[in-house]
């Protein structure tokens, strides 16, 4: 067997997984815009939607209606 050729094939083969690897590591990388939010559970396309905090509030009053009707509606039953 050449020992030249079975150094180059396997420099060559070094080279290749060498490339793999960084191309793994680049799709692992923070900068990645696929990779899921924060918590882990929910997709990066989620992650911008936050309630601020008259959002909040405001929601509150709502479901603070939503229930209070209800209440209202259970009485008169």
């Amino acid at each position: 067997m050449d020992l030249e050729k079975i150094v180059a094939d396997l420099e060559q083969e070094r080279d290749r997984l060498n490339q793999a690897i960084a191309v793994l590591k680049q799709r692992n990388s923070p900068a990645n815009p696929r990779k899921t939010a924060g918590n882990g559970r929910g997709s990066v396309a989620r992650q911008g939607r936050r309630l601020t905090a008259a959002g909040r509030k405001r929601l509150s009053e709502l479901m603070k209606k939503r229930w209070a009707e209800r209440r209202r509606k259970a009485k008169s039953s």
